[in-house]
Formats: structure tokens, C-alpha cells, sequence
């Protein structure tokens, strides 16, 4: 990023909390201790911090055997190449399996061939009609059996195309997870920055405006401080919905990191961002929060957003960095509001193309 102050008092901010929760639960502040309170104190695994919730309302703390399980299942860093590993060795064992049950039909197939051999030079030398009819009935078993083992290798082959079909799926899945924020379940930053790459390529060399907008919510730090995680969730939940509201098919928004977002807009100028970034605003700062365990009014929260427009020299950094610069403007400016690239505020020399735009 370009200005990394921000993300350095984010980030030292989650790792207080961390500390705090190996203080409260006098746990020894080991590496591994630390990765799991700050994943935590992030809210990015909501999974992570509901098996943490539950363990601490049952028992009070978290055992070694509970830090174990823990880490076992949220943070081994082989979990998703496992995963795919195993996907991977079902699938080339049913494919195995099918080869084989092909070579054994083709066996079947070259044995009965041999066999329609024999009976025809047998027919042509038979001068009796029991001769001639112990040919006809082998041809008939080798026929039949021929015919049992089809039928063994259609049905096995049905079944593989469901099993293999499944394990597409499966794989399917494991690769939409790796690219998806589970807490929001919009893209995550790995599949943005990828598509964001794609979408820069095709724009410049088409010719096409591209706009990227930069979300941040206002006071959320105070905010996750005040009412805690769970409700901190819940407004970055609050923030996605207003995001996938305003977005259509060609656009990519992600879960850029925190309590930041980032939307690409392919084929989208300069003032037709800005208004899809103030309906984001507007979704937003609508909707009042409540705490849905005790139903007290937490009020409303705001969103900055800035809008950049691509350049002809653009890549994916300058672009981000003349972005981050606009949604700095925008947080010293007062919060709950767009800055453009080519506002005043932004302090940024527009370029020609940008002023067409």
C-alpha cells in the first residue's frame, strides 16, 4: 500500500488485542498462541472465533489440547493442499479403477473375438447336427458373458461419472474457499489483486476506462473497542451486503484486508463510479446496527470511499497508491464521503485521460 501508516496502526491494534487475550488467559505467548488470538482479534475466521467462543463458555479457557485441536484445524498451513491432495488421489484411484475395468472388458473382448474364430472353422467342418449345436451353444455363453460384463462396466462406469463428478465439485469448492473472505464471503485479496491484474491488461489494451474504488469504514477500530468483535462482524457484513447490492456481473469486489474493501468497475468512467460509490454510502450509513443479543441501537456507521480512474501507464500498484491517496483526503476531510481522483481535495494532477473521463 502506499501509505502504510493506516495498516501499521491496524495491524499493531490486533496484535494489543492478541496479547491481551494470552494475558487474560495466562497462556505463554508463543508463536503459535499468537497466530490464533490474532486471527481471532481480526474476525477474518469466523468459524475460528465461534469454536474459540465455545470453549470459553463451557470450560472458561483453552487447554494445550484445545490449543492443539485449534491450530490442527484452522491454521495448519498444508489444510487446503491436503485437502486438494486427497480430492486428487480419490479421483486418480476412480480413474484407475475404470482403466481397469476397461483392459478387462477389452480382454473379454479379444477372448470372444478368438472364440467366433474357432466356431467358424469348427461350422465349416461339421457334419453332424450335435456338433453343430455344441458350437452354437459356446457361442451363446461367450455371448452372454460378453453381455454380463458390459453391463458390469456400464454400471461401473455410471457410477464413477457420479463419483468423478462430485469430486469435481469438491474441488471446485476447495478452490472457491481460497479465494473467497469466509467472513463476508465476497473475494478475498489474493483473487482481487489476480483479477484486478487481468482486468488492468484487458482495459489498456482495449482502450477502456476502468475505475477502482477503495472502501474504508470510518471509527471501526472504536467501534470493534466498543462493542466487540462479534458486533464488529456484523458491520462488515453490513458493508459487503451494501457492496454486492451495487455491484453487477463484470465488476470484482473483495474484502481488500481489515475493514477495507476494493472494487474494480471494468468499462466504468470516472463519474459513473463516483455514483455507484455514493449508493455504497448511502446503502450503508441507511442501515441502523443493533446488537442482537441484548436488541440495543448501536446507531449507524459511515464509509469513505475514493475513486481512481486507470491510466494508459497505470499497474496495479500506482493505480492502488493514487487510490489510497484519494481515501486518505477523503478520512482528513471528514469521513462519510467520496473523494474523486479529480476532486480538489485529492491533491492529485489529473491526467488528459482522466479529464475526458
Amino acid at each position: 500500500m502506499a501509505a502504510p501508516r493506516d495498516e501499521h496502526e491496524r495491524t499493531i491494534a490486533f496484535a494489543e488485542l492478541a496479547l491481551q487475550q494470552i494475558r487474560a488467559l495466562h497462556q505463554p505467548a508463543s508463536p503459535r498462541n499468537f497466530e490464533i488470538w490474532y486471527q481471532y482479534a481480526t474476525g477474518y475466521s469466523p468459524d475460528l472465533n465461534h469454536a474459540i467462543n465455545q470453549t470459553l463458555a463451557k470450560s472458561g479457557s483453552l487447554s494445550e489440547t484445545d490449543i492443539d485441536r485449534i491450530y490442527a484445524t484452522y491454521f495448519s498451513p498444508n489444510r487446503a493442499n491436503d485437502r486438494l491432495d486427497s480430492v486428487g488421489s480419490r479421483m486418480m484411484a476412480e480413474i484407475k479403477q475404470v482403466l481397469d475395468m476397461i483392459d478387462t472388458a477389452a480382454g473379454s473382448a479379444t477372448t470372444y473375438s478368438a472364440s467366433l474364430a474357432d466356431a467358424s472353422e469348427k461350422l465349416q467342418g461339421a457334419n453332424d447336427g450335435a456338433a453343430f449345436r455344441a458350437v452354437i451353444e459356446r457361442l451363446i455363453v461367450g455371448a452372454k458373458e460378453v453381455e454380463t460384463n458390459n453391463k458390469k462396466l456400464e454400471a461401473r462406469l455410471s457410477a464413477s461419472r457420479q463419483e468423478i463428478e462430485q469430486l469435481q465439485q469438491n474441488l471446485e469448492v476447495v478452490r472457491t474457499e481460497s479465494l473467497t473472505d469466509p467472513l463476508t464471503t465476497l473475494a478475498n485479496r489474493k483473487f482481487f489483486d489476480f483479477e484486478l491484474a487481468k482486468a488492468i491488461a484487458e482495459g489498456q489494451a482495449g482502450g477502456e476506462p476502468l475505475s477502482l474504488l477503495m472502501c474504508d469504514i470510518d471509527h471501526f477500530k472504536s467501534f470493534n473497542d466498543k462493542f466487540g468483535h462479534v458486533t464488529g462482524d456484523q458491520v462488515l457484513r453490513l458493508v459487503a451486503i451494501a457492496v454486492k447490492q451495487n455491484v453487477k456481473g463484470q465488476d470484482i469486489a473483495a474484502r481488500y484486508g481489515g475493514e477495507e474493501f476494493a472494487i474494480a468497475l471494468p468499462k466504468t468512467a470516472l463519474h459513473s463510479a463516483t455514483t455507484v460509490a455514493d449508493h455504497i454510502r448511502r446503502g450503508v450509513v441507511a442501515k441502523e446496527l443493533m446488537k442482537r443479543s441484548t436488541g440495543e441501537k448501536l446507531g449507524h456507521i459511515t464509509i469513505s470511499i475514493d475513486v481512481a480512474l486507470l491510466r494508459t501507464d497505470d499497474t496495479a500498484h500506482s493505480l492502488i497508491e493514487r487510490a489510497d491517496a484519494c481515501l486518505y483526503a477523503a478520512k482528513r476531510h471528514g469521513r462519510n464521503r467520496i473523494v474523486c481522483e479529480s476532486d480538489p481535495e485529492a491533491g492529485i494532477a489529473p491526467t488528459a485521460a482522466a479529464k475526458v473521463a
